[in-house]
């Protein structure tokens, strides 16, 4: 560009942090907002399959891939399906050599990206309240404490509950139809081999009717598990959340008839069970053109939990940065970057909601016919929309 522009990231998630590597890797200067007090204020989430050709892509031009696979877990790509009376139906396991979707800690993955920025880049606890385009071109960012700060852009990489979004679109979340319970286990080989069985060196899902139970294998011996259904969001009603054995009592009752295996997914987790609700942003999704401002990641395209959210950030990430440091001025970087960008969320929201559909149908019996071998895995690969909330800026 003929002048350096001014350019502002809300969110320090995973598409905005990699957004940011790249355009200081090109000389441009950025600053990226996030709410959170620092980097370790709070759980960063599970574990993460890179795929090489998208995840992997962004990080080769962020010049992080090589790090990244030294930090992954390849093993981790075992994938083993099981039906209701826990009868292993289908056991994927990586080839020696296979790095075309190796697993990272979420918060690995996030530190790797925050070390890899010039100090200072991030500026912690600064909630952003909205943005708004200005004549001319610019936008501009009201901060929590009405402090206004203007930009030549300004990048909306604040997840599922965007402040950035109303700027471009009048779309909200909203609930898919399907909750996920989340719960944990530690030092799992040695005191829950049960689990350790079932879940391998990394993930499985059991399935039956609009029900499923997922187990992922995270570092250092941790397991999360992920008790999927579809209900009314209000299925907890009556319940205290904070209750465990309450909610246990609710869930056995809800996987009652599974196996005694499966069902010590629900008696035996270290701590309470946090609730999940699925939200989704509509599909398609997409808004006219707004001078100065655009979205990546969540916030572009909040989708079920595919295995590709995750994947998506990062690439987003990437080619807007690539757009904003080919193009010799802002609007023509974000034309560049929408005209791919937009199309590409919708055909993987589409195939998201379809996956989601067919993986968890509305109705049906739990039959044995029901736990179909299906190609991929419904877990959160890519990160639960609704668990990261911090990333608003």
């Amino acid at each position: 560009m003929s002048t350096t522009p001014r350019i502002a990231i809300v969110g320090a998630g995973l598409g905005g942090l990699l957004c940011a590597r790249v355009l200081q890797r090109h000389g441009l200067p950025v600053t990226v907002f996030e709410r959170e007090a620092g980097p370790g204020s709070r759980s960063q989430g599970g574990t993460l399959d890179i795929h090489e050709d998208t995840g992997q892509v962004a990080l080769r031009a962020a010049g992080l891939c090589d790090r990244f696979l030294a930090l992954s877990r390849p093993d981790g790509q075992e994938w083993r399906l099981y039906d209701r009376h826990a009868t292993l139906i289908r056991h994927d396991q990586a080839g020696e050599g296979d790095l075309s979707r190796p697993e990272i800690d979420r918060g690995r993955l996030r530190t790797l990206l925050l070390d890899s920025l010039a100090p200072g880049t991030v500026r912690w606890s600064h909630s952003v309240q909205a943005a708004d385009p200005l004549p001319g071109g610019t936008a501009r960012l009201h901060h929590h404490d009405r402090a206004v700060e203007d930009f030549d852009l300004v990048i909306g990489a604040d997840g599922a509950w965007s402040r950035v979004r109303p700027a471009l679109s009048g779309a909200q979340p909203s609930y898919a139809g399907v909750t996920m319970v989340e719960a944990h286990f530690d030092d799992v080989d040695h005191r829950h081999p049960g689990i350790a069985h079932l879940v391998g060196s990394g993930t499985m899902s059991a399935k039956a009717g609009g029900r499923s139970l997922v187990l992922q294998r995270n570092s250092n011996g941790h397991v999360r598990a992920y008790v999927t259904f579809r209900g009314p969001q209000d299925w907890h009603a009556g319940l205290d959340l904070a209750d465990t054995e309450a909610v246990r009592a609710r869930l056995l009752t809800l996987y009652r008839g599974w196996d005694e295996s499966l069902l010590d997914i629900l008696r035996d987790n270290e701590g309470g069970f946090l609730n999940r609700p699925m939200f989704v942003l509509p599909v398609p999704h997409r808004w006219q053109r707004v001078p100065g401002i655009t979205l990546l990641g969540d916030a572009a395209h909040l989708m079920p939990p595919a295995g590709v959210g995750a994947n998506l950030a990062l690439l987003d990430g990437a080619d807007l940065a690539r757009a904003v440091i080919g193009h010799p001025a802002v609007d023509q970087a974000l034309d560049a970057y929408e005209n791919v960008m937009l199309p590409r969320a919708i055909d993987n929201a589409t195939a998201a909601q379809q996956m989601l559909t067919t993986l968890l149908p509305d109705s049906g019996s739990d039959t044995d016919s029901e736990a179909a071998v299906f190609p991929t895995p419904l877990w959160p690969a890519g990160g639960l929309p609704d668990a990261a909330p911090a990333h608003t800026g």
